[in-house]
């Protein structure tokens, strides 16, 4: 026959393990977030990159470099493109960086690249 304070003690502790998974939930899911947008920041400098030699490379045969940038980034990055042109060759494109919270500005990455002008 069971003892009755390890009945009690038992019964106190049932619902322990749901208390704890309640408390840390809301750190599971900074992390997670936290994680997310690292993987946005990153897909953010690459698609600079990509954008930037797409660029490079229409402004040394003459095209629009920022079209050329525009048509090489997702939808999302297009509002906050920047395109500067140098007469050596030189593209910049600048890019925001997108928050996994809609409302946060995290600023912006770039990337330059470089192609001689073709004649």
């Amino acid at each position: 026959m069971p003892s009755p304070h390890r009945s009690r003690s038992f019964r106190s502790t049932s619902g322990q393990a749901s208390v704890e998974l309640v408390a840390l939930l809301p750190v599971v899911l900074l992390v997670v977030a936290f994680a997310w947008q690292a993987v946005l920041a990153g897909q953010a400098v690459w698609n600079a990159r990509v954008a930037a030699r797409a660029a490079a490379r229409a402004h040394s045969l003459g095209a629009d470099a920022a079209d050329a940038a525009r048509a090489h980034l997702p939808a999302r990055h297009e509002r906050g493109l920047r395109v500067t042109t140098h007469a050596e060759g030189d593209v910049r494109v600048s890019i925001r960086v997108p928050a996994v919270m809609g409302l946060l500005q995290l600023g912006r990455v770039g990337a330059t690249s470089h192609f001689r002008p073709q004649s």
